[in-house]
């Protein structure tokens, strides 16, 4: 199939379309290795097509010779670059260059990169201009890299966003006005905003989500890219990079947004928005697919507009640093974090505590950063888990022993103070009936290894099942957390009853 296809282009049979035809037939099985063999020898009637009055032909001859990977393709192909008149095409030479060696060709892109950015843009030229830059910046950021600048701004005031649990926003605010007093703070729908005079507390708060800054003077912008990218430019955006990092333009950015657009719509939004920033910068601000530094997040709100702010990837989040290993159960972090955090009062220094079910060993940890326990046991039924645990508390600086068993076999020389976990839910072949027999048999045998003044902490995704078997066991529900509506969680605190 891929000779013929190949007799026919050099016959000049339909040549556009067996050139993108050829191009697919390589993409399936041994495709490559079997169109360079039947080229072989050949080659000059392929580069000759980059000559042809068809510029779509210039096009994918062009592509195709980018897919077969031959560097002897490239000073063919760049110069067709050069000489090419059709905009359209020029973005498709450089998308066929990446596949070879250009390294040495860098300058000449960069100048041709500088020679774009002063074009003037006409609604003709402008989507192609844009591809092209796109292309030119994607190689060269390919071949030099990002110079990542370095975070300073830790004593630095901003004014911040800290995304929350939206039931309870007002944790994270009295944690942060706990570690710094001079905080400004505000909740609202999604978390707390608050003009801090630094970051030192940063990453004592384990509640929050997410940390976003805001952009002085740049609450809003309108639903329209070339607007919302003057503004964006004209903003304080720029002084807020410099004075919290080390070194000088380009910073690299992508843009994230959320809003009810249909995906093509929002792809074609954030492109625009994209090249706009950057020629409106002067390239001091540049847009990239990977090794960004700061995403640009517009949120469409009531009106229509977008909520500006902005998350920095040169400021790591390190709080949870040591859970390097999980599995597709595993719990949040934050969650797990959150939960320790409603609970602390129930907790006690020095308590002896299992985690029945305890995945990759999250909610142990978290509970011996919260409240200092004495031993810690975690069990699991599964071996990937338990290994994934050991290793996520060796990072953690803990000491916590787990076991590869059935908590319904296990049996242990003295009671617990406390249990803490994540129940199991219904995911993959678990079913339902099987999620509840493990709350029945659960909630039977679990007082075996609690002390009569023991307390247990659940995260559960099945409330039903617990407000209605915990008593019919003798436990007594001192506290619910709703977690999630959506997602149907809550943290229950649970504690025997005595008679």
């Amino acid at each position: 199939m891929i000779k013929e296809t190949w007799n026919q282009i050099t016959e000049g049979q339909d040549v556009r379309q067996n050139l993108s035809k050829l191009r697919q037939d390589m993409k399936e099985g041994r495709g490559r290795e079997a169109a360079i063999t039947c080229i072989s020898g050949e080659e000059e009637r392929l580069i000759l097509l980059l000559q042809d009055g068809d510029a779509k032909i210039r096009k994918n001859a062009a592509l195709l010779m980018g897919d077969l990977g031959s560097q002897e393709y490239l000073v063919p192909i760049l110069h067709a670059y050069r000489i090419e008149e059709q905009l359209f095409v020029k973005s498709s030479y450089l998308n066929a260059v990446k596949n070879f060696d250009y390294g040495r060709y860098l300058a000449f892109f960069k100048e041709r990169l500088d020679e774009l950015a002063e074009m003037k843009l006409t609604p003709e030229n402008e989507k192609h201009i844009t591809e092209e830059i796109r292309e030119l910046s994607s190689m060269i950021i390919s071949r030099e890299g990002v110079l990542l600048h370095p975070f300073c701004g830790q004593d630095e005031t901003f004014d911040i966003v800290l995304l929350t649990n939206r039931n309870f926003q007002e944790i994270t605010r009295e944690e942060l006005r706990r570690l710094e007093p001079h905080a400004k703070t505000k909740v609202f729908g999604a978390g707390v905003m608050a003009r801090v005079p630094n970051l030192n507390w940063l990453a004592e708060i384990r509640t929050y989500q997410e940390l976003l800054f805001s952009i002085k003077g740049l609450p809003t912008c309108p639903m329209d890219a070339e607007k919302a990218a003057e503004m964006i430019v004209k903003s304080d955006l720029l002084k807020l990079l410099a004075r919290s990092h080390e070194g000088n333009p380009p910073y690299y950015f992508r843009v994230e947004l959320k809003c009810r657009m249909d995906h093509s719509k929002k792809s074609a939004f954030t492109r625009r928005l994209s090249s706009k920033i950057e020629k409106l910068s002067g390239r001091k601000l540049i847009n990239t697919t990977s090794n960004y530094e700061f995403e640009l997040r517009l949120i469409e709100n009531k009106e229509g507009n977008c909520n500006v702010l902005i998350k920095l990837f040169t400021l790591k989040d390190e709080r949870f640093s040591y859970r390097k290993e999980v599995i597709p159960t595993s719990l949040k972090a934050v969650n797990a974090a959150l939960t320790v955090k409603l609970a602390e009062r129930y907790m006690k220094e020095g308590a002896q505590v299992l985690d029945p079910f305890c995945g990759v060993g999250t909610m142990l940890i978290e509970r011996h950063k919260a409240v200092k326990s004495n031993t810690m046991y975690g069990l699991d039924i599964l071996e990937e888990a338990v290994e994934k645990a050991r290793k996520n508390t060796e990072a953690a600086g803990q000491i916590i022993h787990y076991i590869n068993r059935d908590f319904f076999d296990f049996k242990h020389e003295y009671l617990f103070d406390e249990i803490i976990t994540n129940m199991p839910f219904k995911i993959g072949r678990k079913t339902e009936e099987e999620i509840g027999n493990l709350y029945a048999e659960f909630f039977s045998s679990v007082k075996r290894v609690l002390k009569d003044d023991g307390v247990m902490i659940l995260y559960s995704h099945n409330a039903g099942y617990v407000r209605q078997m915990a008593p019919a066991n003798g436990f007594v529900l001192a506290e619910t957390f709703e977690i999630s509506l959506k997602e149907g969680t809550y943290v229950f605190v649970l504690k025997r009853k005595i008679n």
